[in-house]
């Protein structure tokens, strides 16, 4: 389900010009009886008897956090100086300015995609912010393969190639941070789709203090990482959250001393004194003969993006009993089914009992608005206000399941017997399942959105 934009009277924000909302940090919301309401900040409530003078009339400043005024200020008061859309005769100076404005305002709002499609009637731009797709701009028609050039060109891909499927990369510098795009173009009936993947993740996001993992299962996992051979696996769908997990393991372990090696598919974030490779199919470099290289470069830790068949299985397992510490993902529903897939490829249980140090199942859940989160009689549920965009939602927040594979365990794996629940409740460790049903019971998030992560 797409979430909806803020329903602000048009005329309200045509009070302000886009240099004064941005000079005076405010966000026209409501007018009653003389008095406007306004969203701001500190600036705006230092510059009150300015916007009175400007706007003519009393008003009423709603402090808002930084990063929601932000977003309604990239929403409704575009950058003085960029455009909304591509004008019907738009030059190539709109464009290359429309296409900037896009990534601006998108890595703004914190979306981690941007769509851009075009159909029979309309083209439209669309971006993934908080796991779900909004819509954002329209194009005219006649301006939408400009467009695409424009970011083929940013990505040093072939411009007059539309009949197939391309992949390149484009690196901006927004202010202080710099943000790396994965362009992805496919043909279509209409003309070519592109997906611009944004990744800006900060050391700050890379830190495993900041994945938000309860005490006692972040130090069951700070302690599995810290050992010298082993497979430690991250399970979940996609956009689950798997891969800065990774990277932030990755980042708390690498040091002078170790020899770290990834293999990916592809390389979503550089780090620093880390060799990482990206798998090209294409010339036969697969995960398989990377890893099998990698097993002559004399590694520490190995990252291998993703298990996806038995001869990869082997070779991670083979390293792990060898004296390595790997780490993988895998896309499954919790962590005892990431045993039963593996076992399911081929790999004999009892090696994967000696090669398996831990499994970690992930969810990226909405959480609700707290400005406007209702309680029923049961529990709390999404309403909107112009804080959360009207969704009802406002962040997401890490829930994990983790397996330490230890003791009795090894022969459950062994004998492939019980089921994941079983198997957590004789250990005594939370589920999936229960961590985020503790959600709901908390009020941090509804029980319609936990529902949509309990089916995946």
């Amino acid at each position: 389900m797409e979430s909806s934009s803020p329903q602000i009277d048009p005329t309200l924000l045509s009070l302000l010009t886009a240099e004064q909302a941005h000079a005076f940090r405010a966000v026209p919301l409501a007018k009653k009886d003389n008095v406007l309401q306004l969203w701001g900040d500190d600036t705006t409530l230092t510059k009150k008897s300015q916007i009175r003078l400007v706007l003519g009339c009393d008003i009423e400043a709603c402090k808002l956090e930084k990063v929601s005024l932000d977003r309604l200020l990239l929403m409704y008061y575009p950058r003085p100086g960029a455009t909304n859309s591509i004008r019907q005769d738009g030059n190539e100076g709109d464009t290359i300015q429309f296409v900037n404005q896009v990534i601006e305002s998108a890595a703004g709002m914190g979306a981690s995609d941007i769509h851009i499609e075009r159909y029979e009637e309309m083209a439209r731009i669309r971006f993934r912010w908080e796991g779900r797709l909004v819509e954002k701009y329209k194009i005219p028609l006649a301006q939408y393969n400009g467009l695409i050039s424009r970011l083929k060109i940013m990505a040093e891909l072939d411009i007059a190639e539309r009949r197939l499927p391309q992949d390149g990369r484009i690196h901006l510098q927004l202010g202080t941070q710099s943000v790396d795009i994965r362009l992805s173009t496919i043909p279509g009936k209409q003309g070519e789709k592109a997906v611009l993947r944004l990744l800006m993740r900060s050391q700050a996001q890379l830190n495993l203090h900041a994945l938000g993992m309860p005490a006692r299962e972040q130090s069951e996992y700070e302690s599995a990482i810290q050992a010298p051979n082993g497979i430690i696996l991250i399970t979940g769908p996609t956009g689950s959250g798997k891969t800065t997990t990774l990277y932030a393991t990755l980042n708390k372990l690498n040091a002078p001393e170790r020899n770290i090696l990834t293999v990916e598919d592809p390389v979503e974030y550089k780090l620093e004194g880390i060799n990482q490779l990206q798998v090209k199919p294409e010339i036969g470099l697969d995960f398989e003969r990377a890893l099998r290289a990698f097993l002559r470069q004399d590694p520490d830790i190995i990252m291998v993006g993703e298990i996806r068949d038995l001869p990869t299985a082997q070779i991670a397992v083979r390293a792990a009993l060898t004296g390595h510490l790997v780490f993988s993902t895998l896309h499954t529903n919790n962590a005892w089914d990431a045993i039963t897939r593996m076992a399911d490829m081929g790999v004999e249980p009892y090696l994967l009992a000696a090669a398996l140090r831990m499994i970690v199942a992930q969810r990226l859940v909405r959480v609700l608005c707290t400005n406007c989160k209702l309680q029923t009689e049961k529990n709390w549920i999404p309403q909107g206000c112009p804080q959360c965009h009207y969704t009802g939602y406002q962040g997401r927040k890490a829930s994990f399941e983790v397996l330490p594979i230890r003791g009795e365990l090894l022969e459950w794996i062994k004998q492939r017997k019980g089921s994941s629940r079983e198997a957590l409740q004789h250990i005594g460790i939370n589920s999936l399942e229960d961590n985020l049903l503790d959600m709901v019971n908390k009020g941090e998030s509804s029980l319609e959105e936990v529902l949509t992560h309990l089916s995946r």
